[in-house]
């Protein structure tokens, strides 16, 4: 039986993400978590389709839903795209990240671990998923 779940974290010391992945027939599920106050604070859905500049390429479109007061409706539209125009599969992704009082350095530093985080789920779900496997 194929896997089709798992569960990774960031490892950089400072404001280090977690993220679930699973595979619901051939669409994927991902949640990314973080912080103080882990939530959920915005969803996007992504579909692959070809690229509106180059026709043989795979882009993808997003919708995002963000409930009031939260930031994380980029970081969920990036990781949805991403993830989507990568594995050619639909994609929904939920984000809720929080710690307080963060300043521009911090900030910075979850902005990079979530770029880490989005590679991380990539690479694992080619090497776990037997559907993405190239």
């Amino acid at each position: 039986m194929s896997k089709t779940e798992f569960t990774i974290k960031t490892d950089t010391g400072a404001y280090d993400l977690t993220a679930s992945a699973r595979m619901i027939g051939q669409d994927l599920l991902v949640a990314i978590w973080g912080g103080e106050k882990p939530h959920i604070g915005a969803v996007a859905v992504a579909q692959p389709r070809p690229s509106l500049k180059d026709p043989h390429a795979t882009s993808a479109t997003a919708s995002v839903i963000c409930y009031v007061g939260h930031k994380e409706d980029e970081l969920a539209k990036a990781a949805s795209e991403i993830l989507a125009s990568a594995l050619k599969t639909q994609v929904v992704v939920t984000a809720g990240i929080h710690w307080d009082n963060l300043d521009e350095e911090a900030i910075a530093r979850i902005i990079k671990n979530s770029e880490i985080m989005v590679d991380m789920i990539l690479q694992k779900c080619i090497a776990e998923f037997p559907s993405f496997k190239e």
